[in-house]
């Protein structure tokens, strides 16, 4: 179905030219899934786009061949001209991007731009064309699709819009379809039911599917086929079930080591030293050994190929060559490996940070002409918690149940636009009641992780004064000089490179925008921070890295975190209190444990029993 050969994709930058694909070679056949892994900034997504010839101004393509489809239907993807491929794009190769927000036109309903591509790709036309666009959003899981479908991309959360890129690229009924991220953004109920859905798909129609994602139990349950992608080359391919049961290259074995769950939860995460290396740099060795624990001075002589070492599965390794097999290097330490120490147990009797009590937040809805209100919607109900000093509660539902409204509301993001009942307690002080010079203050004691960090990051604004702006506004005692030595502390310790700071969020991967976004919140050193999926965007090297620093700054600091995440694994790992939310209320909550072992109610149960699951490795993985 899909053959690639030798494609070499390059980027002219400030600092030279980025080889940002260098020699991949790919053939996925008719009805086959095949996954591509990788940490942020590998080259998955520019491969992607390369495939769709959809690269940013900067890009072309150097070299290499893409053909689709077989036989008289065998098209060149690459010679094809542009009025030809733009009846290809979305026609024959349909793509689900991975930030919805950026990929849904803002000032357009969803339903306008699901039949525009059903009446530019298919032959039905206006009511024909309304009702498929229905039945669409039906089959992706959104709600009440008739009424949902005349709303704009801002009335939705982040796993909504999720789900109607999806529905808009399904729509199509592509022959092939590249999924890049097609999930971060969704729990895992809807998840499984996506994922199921392109399973249909795929039996109905032999449709194949080059699958995009850092979510490894994902890959196990959908992918036949396996490549792991590093610094724009493949560096091991296998069938699926081999690849999880025996890796061979060491960064698929310390990818694996770095997933979490609960039987990881009293010892760090292996993150894996550094990060990808830049791709304008030459390369003389293998890449990936400056971060190898195993790397031999033959690693940097010159750079290995790709060598099959059983049936249907290569590996770029010179540990699989033949050669002499010499004492490893000594290696970098991962930031945020430190065993983390246990935390104090809260003082009996102690009040706790935040007591969040019988919170209702309720929109309205508008109509007509001039937009007045016609009623009013209950986005939460009615919800308590508490959250004792240096620990963590964890949010988990379905999308669209009210999690990050709830976490809006508590950081005062909602005033003007909502109708707030209830008290939010922080050290006793209703947040609510917070006016002037006291609101400000409180803002610097919480602060947020946004879901989407590339609608939450200034595209104006360079990194460096991102993180600046909260320090100045926050902090006004510090100095520049303060200031700066604090963002570069922070920039190092979310893993990014120094060279970052003087970048603009447009030339980072979604991953990197997440690292940023979460140094900002970090900034001002807070007491209180509501995480709204802060690791959903991140593959699982880097979320080990974030998850080792949030805890290291709770035991250092005592922060709390709101943890709002539908990612069950991260649950097990890093929370100690949950609550389970349901259509803007909470079903249940209590000690992790407890909860996920033996819960009470039915709709905890089906939660849960969604989690895929990735055999040999832990009982719930991410």
């Amino acid at each position: 179905m899909l053959q690639i050969e030798d494609l070499q994709v390059e980027l002219d930058a400030d600092a030279g030219l980025v080889r940002a694909i260098d020699g991949l070679r790919l053939s996925i056949e008719r009805g086959e899934t095949f996954a591509l892994v990788g940490e942020s900034g590998c080259g998955k997504s520019m491969t992607a786009l390369a495939l769709m010839r959809l690269l940013p101004e900067n890009g072309h393509i150097a070299a290499g061949d893409v053909h689709l489809g077989q036989g008289s239907g065998r098209i060149d993807v690459l010679g094809l001209p542009e009025s030809q491929m733009r009846s290809v794009r979305g026609g024959r190769i349909g793509m689900i991007f991975q930030e919805p927000s950026t990929s849904l036109n803002p000032v357009m309903r969803v339903g306008d731009q699901i039949v525009e591509a059903i009446e530019t790709h298919t032959a039905l036309r206006g009511a024909a064309a309304r009702a498929k666009a229905i039945d669409w959003l039906k089959r992706v899981g959104i709600p009440e699709p008739e009424r949902r479908i005349d709303e704009y991309p801002f009335r939705m959360s982040g796993g909504q819009k999720q789900r109607v890129m999806i529905a808009m690229t399904l729509a199509a009924e592509p022959d092939f379809l590249v999924a890049d991220e097609p999930t971060t953004a969704l729990d895992v109920t809807i998840q499984a039911q996506i994922l199921d859905l392109l399973r249909d798909l795929q039996r109905e129609h032999r449709m194949g599917l080059l699958l995009i994602t850092h979510d490894l139990a994902v890959v196990s349950g959908m992918a036949q086929r396996v490549a792991l992608m590093y610094a724009g080359q493949i560096v091991e391919v296998a069938p699926a079930a081999e690849f999880f049961a025996a890796p061979k290259h060491p960064y698929a074995r310390a990818l694996l080591r770095a997933l979490p769950g609960a039987g990881r939860r009293d010892e760090p995460l292996e993150a894996i030293a550094g990060t990808v290396p830049p791709l304008w740099q030459s390369f003389e060795g293998c890449r990936f050994a400056p971060r190898c624990g195993q790397a031999m001075p033959r690693c940097s002589a010159a750079p290995p190929e790709l060598i099959d070492v059983d049936a249907g599965h290569q590996v770029r390794c010179v540990l699989y060559d033949g050669g002499p097999v010499a004492a490893p290097l000594p290696q970098p330490v991962a930031a945020g490996v430190r065993a983390p120490a246990p935390a104090a147990t809260p003082q009996e009797g102690a009040a706790p940070l935040l007591v969040v009590s019988d919170l209702k937040v309720r929109f309205p809805i508008k109509g007509g002409l001039f937009q007045r209100s016609v009623g009013h919607f209950d986005a939460v109900a009615g919800v308590s918690f508490s959250i004792p000093r240096g620990r963590t509660l964890a949010l988990v539902g379905e999308s669209g149940c009210g999690k990050t409204t709830t976490g809006k509301a508590i950081v005062q993001l909602l005033r003007g636009t909502a109708t707030i009942e209830g008290r939010a307690l922080l050290d006793g002080r209703n947040l609510f009641d917070l006016t002037g010079a006291e609101l400000l203050a409180a803002r610097r004691d919480v602060q947020i992780i946004f879901q989407d960090p590339f609608a939450s990051l200034n595209p104006r604004m360079r990194v460096a004064e991102l993180l600046d702006e909260g320090l100045a506004a926050l902090q006004p005692d510090l100095d520049a000089g303060a200031r700066r030595a604090r963002i570069e502390a922070l920039n190092d310790r979310v893993g990014l490179r120094r060279d970052a700071l003087d970048r603009y969020p447009h030339e980072f991967s979604g991953g990197q925008r997440q690292r940023i976004a979460i140094a900002r919140a970090l900034a001002v050193q807070p007491r209180l921070i509501v995480c709204d999926e802060p690791t959903s965007a991140l593959d699982v090297s880097v979320q080990a890295q974030i998850l080792n620093l949030l805890r290291e700054l709770q035991t250092e600091t005592g922060v709390s975190y709101l943890f709002i995440t539908h990612n069950i694994g991260v649950v097990e790992y890093i929370a100690d209190h949950i609550a389970v939310m349901r259509e803007g209320r909470i079903e249940e909550q209590g000690d992790c444990g407890p909860v996920l072992s033996s819960p009470k109610q039915d709709y905890t149960r089906r939660l849960l029993a969604a989690v895929p699951k990735l055999p040999g490795v832990g009982p719930v993985i991410s």
